[in-house]
């Protein structure tokens, strides 16, 4: 029902910034809430941020407050999120995901593929 396609990974030194892209191909907007995700080296997956598409409302890890924002474009088609002030913690394979309800930090249903963020030191 929703295919997701991330898209913007990279290496960057400590303190640069890079911005990861989700196109979506989906139908019916309304009611949908995409979410990024990471899997950190020797990690659990774990929540990074989300969006609304309803009522544009956005939530966050309190790991990235501050340096990470999520947003979409004008068409809604495209989630983006901008990474600022990027450390070797941030290091990890984002996820983009997709469900449809309310934003929240779990229980999404579509995931895209992932692309790879390394940062060094």
């Amino acid at each position: 029902q929703v295919q997701l396609v991330e898209s913007g990974g990279g290496l960057v030194q400590a303190g640069g910034s890079l911005r990861l892209s989700c196109a979506a191909s989906v139908r019916a907007y309304r009611n949908l809430a995409m979410g990024w995700f990471r899997r950190r080296p020797g990690t659990e997956r774990e929540f990074v941020a989300a969006i609304s598409y309803r009522d544009d409302s956005t939530h966050y890890a309190d790991s990235v407050k501050g340096r990470f924002t999520i947003s979409r474009d004008n068409a809604k088609t495209t989630v983006y999120l901008q990474m600022n002030s990027l450390q070797p913690e941030d290091t990890a394979l984002y996820y983009c995901a997709a469900r449809f309800g309310a934003v929240v930090t779990t229980g999404y249903d579509y995931w895209g593929q992932g692309t790879q963020v390394t940062v060094s030191s």
